[in-house]
Formats: structure tokens, sequence, C-alpha cells
């Protein structure tokens, strides 16, 4: 039997799925985050390739497989992706290798070689979307230093600027100080300062579920940065919008954890979507990128 596989490697976790050339799901396995360009190649790929393997244990198979696409968090611009290509083919897992764009992955999940946009909020933020004439693309993605507006690490940095100003009195109060506190196993302010010093960025991103929880309970300031999360995820869908001919209907999929069912960014975001940009249609189903890395997979062995 022909064996292939399919990755997820996002700013939180990796996942990857086993499967035939059917398509049909015979392992999958969860490991720990993997961005090539926040963590290294080497180790990006080291992650990888040990959850395949996790992934290849549920199975009466072993590596190498026939066909690998991995969808990859910091793959978006060619250095990143030649890189972890290379950090990946010396592990011996596959005998084709595809390395693609996290998101790239997850529209296959969610459109499968049709139209429509899917918009990822996790530990980062992009929209990406296929039109009508079938070409690709893409707003944000633009990594944590200068872009991922509206995601997990773009929202915890706030919540940092805005607890420490809180702190020294130059913000309004907010419960957020104490709240990153808890959340971050600190008890005062100068153990947080030595906490955010060797955060990564996951780890940041990790502070959002705090401050949602700050809005739910009526917190203004957290409140605030969840309406400006909501808002800039918004800017994301409606700037793709004039590449789809003003049609009546634009098909929507939302993917990660800032923006699962029911979370405050959510709420804000769909307001804004249906304020903002009324032809937007959002999906219901769920986004599952490592399946759709899996349908490349298979699709890379016929072409």
């Amino acid at each position: 039997m022909t064996i292939v596989a399919g990755v997820d490697a996002g700013g939180s976790r990796t996942v990857a799925v086993i499967g035939d050339l059917s398509g049909s799901e015979l392992g999958r396995s969860t490991g720990a985050h993997a961005n090539a360009a926040t963590s290294g190649p080497s180790a990006a790929a080291a992650t990888i390739a040990a959850t395949v393997r996790n992934a290849l244990d549920q199975t009466a198979f072993a590596a190498p497989i026939a066909s690998l696409v991995v969808g990859a968090a910091g793959a978006g611009r060619d250095r990143h992706r030649d890189a972890l290509h290379a950090a990946l083919a010396e592990q011996q897992i596959a005998q084709k290798l595809q390395v693609t764009t996290d998101a790239a992955v997850a529209l296959e999940s969610a459109f499968p070689a049709a139209l429509g946009v899917v918009l990822i909020a996790g530990t980062g933020s992009i929209a990406y979307a296929r039109d009508p004439a079938g070409e690709v693309c893409r707003v944000g993605g633009h990594g944590p230093r200068f872009g991922d507006d509206g995601s997990g690490f773009s929202l915890g940095r706030g919540a940092i600027g805005a607890a420490l100003r809180a702190h020294e009195g130059r913000g309004p109060a907010t419960v957020l100080e104490h709240a990153l506190w808890a959340a971050t196993a600190t008890e005062s302010n100068g153990d947080f300062q030595e906490w955010i010093e060797q955060a990564g960025t996951d780890q940041v991103a990790g502070l959002a579920e705090a401050v949602c929880n700050a809005a739910d309970g009526g917190d203004e300031v957290a409140v605030s940065l969840v309406r400006d999360a909501g808002r800039s995820l918004a800017d994301h869908v409606v700037a793709l919008l004039p590449r789809f001919d003003h049609r009546s209907s634009v098909q929507v999929a939302l993917h990660g954890g800032l923006i699962v069912p029911d979370t405050a960014v959510r709420r804000v975001l769909l307001t804004e979507l249906a304020t903002r940009a009324p032809a937007v249609e959002v999906c219901g189903g769920a986004v599952d990128p490592a399946s759709g890395a899996l349908r490349l997979a298979v699709q890379a062995l016929r072409t």
C-alpha cells in the first residue's frame, strides 16, 4: 500500500496525518509548535519529523513514506521555505517532499479546488483566498514583529503593554495586570517583567485567553483590545473581497484558537463582517489543515 502524509506545522502545535491514496486517515499525532522562521529550520524539521513518526507508529508502516506535504507557519518567504525543505530532506522521512504555508493547506481543507477565503487567527493571523480566476491571494501573515494584526500574539502583546502602563499610572486601571500575573504564574510586576524578557511568541500568544476572559468580565481595557483584534481580522477579509467581482456571496471559513466558536474576538469579527461585508457567508464547518495537506500529498503523486 502506498502511504502519504500531511502536516500542519503551526505556531502553537504540529499535527501530522498518515493516509492512503484514497485519502483515508490511518494515523494522527500532535506535537510541539514548529515555526521555521522563529525557531529555526533544523528545530522545526526535527519536530515535524518526530510528529510524523509518532503518527506512523499508529499504523503498520514506517518511513520513508511516498509523499509528504508540510504546511508550515513561517514558510511564506522563499528562503524560509527552502531552508525548511532542506532540513526536512535530511530527516529522510519521505521520498517526495513539498513545503508550503499553513494557510495554503487550510485553504485546501476548507475549499478544495473551489472559491473561498480562509481566515486564520491563532498565534499569527492571515487571510488566504482562491478567487474566481483560480488565483491564490493573501492578506496579512507578515510575522509578529510588524504584522499579525488581530492575532493571539498581537492581543497578548497589547495586553502586556496595557498592564505595564496601568501599573505605572500611565494608563487606565485594568484587571489585566493581575490576570496576566496569574496566567504567567508570577506574583509581582518585577517577576512579570522577567517573564516578558524570556517569553517566546507562542507564550505571548497564550495570554490571549486571559484577555478574552477579562473582556467577557467587562474590563474596559480588555474589551477595547478585543474589539481592535476583531476589527483587524475583519479588515483582512474585507481587503480580499474586490477579488471576487462583487459577488452576492463569498464563502469565508474561520480557523485558529482565537476565533473558535463563542470567543470574544470571534463575536466582534462576526459583527464587523455582518456590518461591513454583507456578501460574506461564514461557513460553519471545521477546518483541518493537516487533512488539507494530506489531500495535496495525494495530488503530488498524481502529477
